[in-house]
């Protein structure tokens, strides 16, 4: 196994647990950070594996993150990629929006990933490593009632290319902004349910299908190569070309 060591925010389901469970499957080692005891410990014990680790951890707050930090290295030694990924929605119309929920997302989807780069900083640019943020098209589009979540998306996508040019060139700092992506396959037993989708969901997209949770994780994996080093400060879309059609009614 190498020696190479990826921590994954929010990695106990859906895009997280699958960019998880593909560099464990390349021979990292894997470290999820995921608040979800549940769904953590499950997956711990499903996989019973030597290199990887579930650390309970809210990235919302600062003593989490440090101690997620110094567990990760009391570990492995070591940590080479950074995905931030944990986020949560609070979808609901404006005028029932609370001050709470809202600043509970922002909390979450950005000061999150801020917090968790900033405590990773160290070992990153030790190991001239790579921080991949989960990002979204929702921080260039919108459907109603989403402003928490695509504002906190929004500043995610600022937040890598200021990252990039303030850690360079010692760490890369990429996002991949997901669409429609199917996680149905990748939740914590209590919750999973196969999702059936229609042809018309399928063929409403340039690409002729839903995306999948590998669709996202094959792209982590490319960004995390050395080789691909000269790939910093950018956005990476996946939604099977759907932000680039022209919808009328």
């Amino acid at each position: 196994m190498s020696n190479k060591v990826i921590v994954v925010t929010g990695g106990a389901q859906g895009i997280g647990r699958k960019i998880a469970l593909h560099f464990l499957n390349e021979n990292w080692k894997s470290v999820i950070w995921e608040i979800d005891s549940e769904a953590g410990e499950e997956l711990a014990q499903e996989l019973n594996h030597s290199g990887f680790l579930n650390i309970h951890c809210d990235v919302s707050r600062e003593v989490d993150v440090k101690k997620a930090v110094a567990l990760t290295l009391e570990r492995f030694g070591r940590i080479d990629v950074l995905v931030n990924n944990a986020a949560i929605i609070r979808n609901q119309p404006l005028s029932s929006l609370s001050l709470a929920d809202w600043q509970k997302v922002i909390d979450v989807n950005l000061t999150g990933p801020f917090l968790c780069s900033k405590y990773c900083e160290t070992e990153l640019k030790k190991n001239r490593g790579s921080i991949i943020n989960i990002c979204s098209t929702r921080a260039f589009q919108s459907e109603c009632n989403t402003e928490a979540y695509s504002a906190s998306k929004g500043g995610v996508f600022a937040l890598t290319h200021a990252l990039a040019i303030s850690m360079g060139p010692e760490v890369r700092v990429n996002s991949i902004s997901p669409g429609w992506i199917d996680q149905s396959n990748e939740q914590k037993s209590v919750v999973a349910k196969k999702e059936i989708f229609s042809e018309e969901d399928h063929l409403q997209h340039p690409a002729g299908r839903i995306g999948k949770t590998d669709d996202i994780a094959r792209l982590a994996w490319f960004l995390s190569q050395p080789d691909n080093n000269f790939i910093t400060a950018q956005d990476f879309i996946i939604d099977g070309g759907m932000t680039r059609k022209m919808i009328y009614l």
